[in-house]
This record gives structure tokens, sequence and C-alpha cells, in this order.
């Protein structure tokens, strides 16, 4: 494994200090469309939540804070802009199931109910580096996924050579996981305060959770700042 991701990453000066990013690489992974046991550990992970939360609302669950936080750090309001870990927590906490998507997504997902914490996930084919961490520009968006333009304009997001991709909250079409990967780059995005070896602990189970679940092998990890 190396100590450098095998793609070019950057933040902007103006967000240094406001983010700690987690990044991993991975090869060789086979997407499936679904997984009957990753559906299951989903469903008792989400069981659990409710169990251990009967009452709360998802702001309230511990951890959900740490992202909260981040959003401020960044200038964005998590209550009109919410991160993506706690989209999926309100949907758990009210008993409804997560979209399946495929085992690489879903697997993902699990990772940051766990986490608490939101992620990024790009096909590494579809990606052009170098890639940084910036506000966006007057009038930048991306297609997202499943949706129509998602505005970045002022707002952190993830750009390559080809343009924006991807942000906190959603990512794009254009770098969407599909069955037809085979190298994925995933990025956690944690407060800044959270100490470089808690952002290890996490990236360590998400690389478990998505080889298990998709096979292939984690080839680079780093972490920014």
């Amino acid at each position: 494994m190396s100590e450098a991701p095998a793609v070019s990453l950057s933040v902007a000066p103006d967000l240094a200090g406001r983010v700690r990013l987690g990044v991993l690489v991975l090869e060789g992974v086979t997407v499936r469309d679904a997984g009957p046991g990753l559906a299951a550990e989903i469903a008792a992970y989400g069981e659990d939540l409710r169990r251990r939360h009967p009452e709360a609302k998802s702001g309230e669950v511990p951890g959900a804070a740490d992202a909260r936080a981040l959003y401020k750090d960044l200038g964005l309001d998590p209550t009109k802009v919410r991160p993506s870990n706690e989209a999926l927590l309100r949907r758990v906490l009210k008993g409804e199931t997560l979209y399946t998507v495929n085992t690489l997504v879903d697997a993902l997902n699990l990772c940051s109910l766990r986490a608490q914490l939101p992620f990024g996930l790009y096909d590494l084919d579809r990606v052009e580096p170098p890639v940084m961490l910036r506000r966006g520009g007057p009038g930048e968006s991306y297609e997202g996924i499943r949706k129509g333009a998602v505005n970045v304009e002022g707002r952190p997001v993830l750009v390559d050579a080809r343009g924006p991709f991807g942000n906190p909250t959603s990512d794009s079409a254009r770098t969407m996981i599909t069955t037809a990967c085979r190298r994925a780059l995933v990025i956690v995005y944690a407060p800044s305060r959270f100490p470089a070896g808690r952002v290890q602990s996490v990236l360590d189970e998400t690389t478990a959770t998505l080889t298990r679940w998709s096979g292939g092998a984690e080839s680079a990890r780093r972490i920014l700042p």
C-alpha cells in the first residue's frame, strides 16, 4: 500500500484547516447489482440504531454533531444542506429502508452510517486528475445522480480537469459507480479537529467493508492535511 494515492489531490488554501480528508484507492473491485448478505447487514445495523436511539432525532445520535460541525466550518447550514450521512440516518431512524444501488455504493452507505461522516465514492477511471477540493465558482454545477444540476457555487466541491464532480452531500452522474467500475476513489470528509489516527481507523473499517462485499484491494491511502 502506498502512502500517497494514485491520483493527485489537494485542498484549496481557503479550505485548509476547515476539513480533513481521508482518501482511499481500491483496485480490482467487482461491483454487483446486489448482495443479499449486505442487505441483511445494513438492515441489522439499522435495527440496532433504532433500538439504541428509539426517540432520537438524527442530529441527536452520537457522532452526528461532528458532520454538522464540519458543515458549519465549511460555511454550510447543515439544517438546509444535510450531510449525506445524516440523510441516511434520518431514513434509518424512521424505519425506512435505504435505496439499493449496487454492492460498492450500498457498502459505503453502511460505512457512512457507522462513522457518521459524509463520504464520496467515484469511479477513478472517470476522474481526470489533478483533483482539488475548492469552493465552486460562479454558476458552477454538475449533473447529479438521479437528479438535475447540482449547484455548487460558493460551496466546497471536488474538481478535476473536466470540472466539478462531487461534494459532501451528493456525487455526480459522470463519476458514479456502476457495475463496470474496476477502480474506486473513496473520500471521507471529517472535521479538521479529528485526529489523524481517528481518520485512519475510519479508513481501516471502510476498506474492510468495501472489499468484503466488492472484492479488490486497497492500493493507496492518504490523509489531508
